[in-house]
């Protein structure tokens, strides 16, 4: 078996036999659907490969390939009318670089479609009855295509992938002159300019069907009127996994895995092998009426492609092709309410819960107007770096992390938000050392020294949880554990476990489920600086340290069956940490 990590050329993944999910099925719905579709999904989610199997589908000028490509799949076995029977042409505007000026990228995009247009003519020059004419205004070029399509009496499939590919580049801080994004999408923008051209050849002018990907409705809202005609299909129920695994997908491939490498004398355990990729690849939902979630395809591949090539799971479980994540975080961040937005995501006490998805938001007002978290909320849906969890009262959308994945990206963020100042290396051996031997006091003592960035009030975070997110933001790493906060035991909610990766039990580390407690000064009836001159060991004689640290492992020691239960007894190095912080004064611990 042959992955095809980073291949979206429907073509050669079939006929050089890499792995591929059938979605064939769907095309008689998509044309069902609507004759300009847009569809929107996160980065690296598979977009750009759907697009081509689609192009090959329709394109006249493959129908003799028709039998190779789809008559194994569920399409070939009973095709549409339509199939072959369309000129078809793309645009991929991910090969636009958004860079220079206006004038500049003007000359680009122009420049790259009368590119893509000469390679029309020339591949339908036997069914084009008039030659296509080039202009340096690629419009008056796509009119003259236009024209030549019309006379030949076939149609046109356009397909435009990454549509919104500018915007993105605006929300990753490539684009530091918004000025210059205002040219391209507002009044007479080229952009809104091109997508008019494209509504207007639709309307009965030989483009007969237009397929948008891209991740975000932004542009869309941005150009408003220059193209308002698209039916959304991206949050249908019917489309949910039209890019993304099931997990029972994800499950044959692992199958077929291991008995590869058991062939080769390896031991792959199949059942762990998918609990981990259940708890960093899957989890995302893009509709609201049937909540079974999709596995991000690309990490998927990812992980499938390192383990079927050495048996073993990928060293970083973050594939770094999803490093411009990080960009859309930080720019959420930058935007006022975001960096409060980052905070709450954080704290799975809380909930993040919006009346609805919004899609109707462009550059210019995140900008220029003041978002609601509910708004900023949505592009992080968009994004794919927060998705639907469930409907709650009166019928509003509960949102949610997908996956440890992105979690590490908002903790990543987290960190270099509030300790801007600090690097991995000044905690690494003290986080190690709690790894190896469960000695938390060297950690305890670098959380002390910077417990003001805590208790600024601007945060708005009280009590347990500012302690437990100073210890998630050094702890975190998904490098060696699964990392959770607040997983459910039973109806009970732990605040912190780390659990060995199981590629990583050959280590010697231990496993560890943690509880955090806050009393404050006023409980104590001392004030900072008398807090702050006290031993632990007389802190820790203090009643009401006592009475929380008695609380603390009474919840501790009931998660412990249950974690030996789920992980199981033989296999679990167990440490139960409660950790107390005396007002933001003092941190003491102790462990069992």
């Amino acid at each position: 078996m042959k992955f095809p990590y980073g291949i979206s050329d429907f073509n050669a993944l079939i006929k050089e036999g890499y792995f591929y999910v059938d979605r064939t099925d769907r095309i008689p719905l998509l044309e069902e659907a609507g004759k300009q579709l847009l569809f929107l999904r996160p980065r690296r989610f598979g977009k750009s490969l759907l697009l081509n199997m689609l192009s090959n589908y329709y394109d006249l000028a493959m129908a003799s390939e028709f039998d190779t490509l789809f008559g194994h799949l569920a399409i070939g076995k009973n095709p549409t009318e339509k199939h072959n029977q369309y000129l078809v042409m793309t645009w991929d505007f991910s090969s636009v670089l958004p860079m220079g000026s206006t004038n500049e990228l003007k000359d680009v995009l122009y420049r790259y479609l009368n590119v893509a247009m000469e390679d029309f003519a020339t591949t339908y020059q036997a069914q084009l009855k008039q030659p296509i004419k080039m202009y340096d205004d690629a419009a008056a070029s796509f009119w003259s295509l236009i024209n030549a399509v019309k006379a030949s009496n076939h149609k046109l499939y356009l397909f435009i992938d990454e549509y919104d590919n500018f915007a993105n580049e605006v929300m990753s801080s490539k684009i530091r002159n918004n000025d210059r994004y205002a040219d391209l999408v507002y009044g007479e923008g080229l952009l809104k300019s091109l997508f008019k051209n494209v509504k207007a050849a639709a309307a009965g002018n030989g483009l007969d069907r237009v397929f948008i990907t891209g991740v975000s409705p932004v542009i869309m809202a941005d150009i408003s009127s220059g193209y308002n005609v698209a039916t959304n299909i991206y949050r249908s129920p019917r489309f949910n996994d039209l890019c993304g695994f099931t997990e029972t997908e994800i499950k044959h491939a692992l199958y077929q895995v291991a008995n590869e490498c058991q062939q080769r004398g390896d031991v792959l355990d199949t059942n762990m092998a998918m609990k981990t990729m259940r708890q960093f690849y899957n989890g995302y939902c893009f509709n609201q009426h049937d909540f079974t979630s999709v596995y991000n395809p690309t990490l998927a591949l990812y992980f499938l492609k390192s383990l079927q090539e050495e048996c073993r799971y990928p060293d970083n479980l973050l594939d770094h092709n999803l490093g411009m994540d990080r960009d859309r975080i930080n720019y959420i961040v930058q935007l006022p309410n975001g960096a409060a937005l980052i905070q709450r995501i954080c704290d799975d006490s809380q909930q993040v819960i919006v009346p609805q998805l919004h899609d109707r938001f462009g550059v210019k007002d995140m900008l220029e107007q003041e978002q609601t978290q509910s708004e900023l909320a949505s592009l992080l849906y968009y994004l794919g770096v927060l998705t639907q969890d469930k409907v709650v009262d009166l019928g509003e959308l509960q949102l949610r992390v997908p996956n440890l994945v992105i979690r590490s990206l908002y903790v990543e963020k987290l960190r270099k938000l509030l300790l801007p100042d600090v690097q991995s290396d000044d905690y690494r051996q003290a986080k190690n050392n709690f790894f190896k031997t469960g000695d938390l006091q060297p950690l305890c003592e670098f959380i002390q020294a910077r417990l003001n960035v805590f208790s600024n009030r601007d945060y708005r975070w009280v009590n347990e949880f500012a302690i437990k997110t100073a210890f998630m933001m050094l702890l975190f790493d998904d490098r060696l554990y699964i990392v959770d906060s607040e997983p459910e035991l039973k109806r009970q909610y732990a605040d912190f476990t780390l659990i060995a990766r199981p590629d990583m039990r050959q280590y010697e580390m231990l496993d560890h489920v943690m509880e955090f407690k806050f009393v404050k000064l006023n409980d104590v009836n001392l004030n900072g600086k008398e807090v702050q001159s006290l031993s632990d060991n007389e802190l820790q004689e203090l009643p009401q340290v006592q009475a929380a640290f008695t609380a603390a492992f009474a919840q501790l020691a009931t998660y412990q069956p249950i974690l030996f239960e789920r992980y199981g007894e033989d296999i679990l190095r167990l440490q139960t940490t409660a950790v107390v912080a005396i007002g933001f004064e003092r941190v003491v611990w102790r462990k069992k």
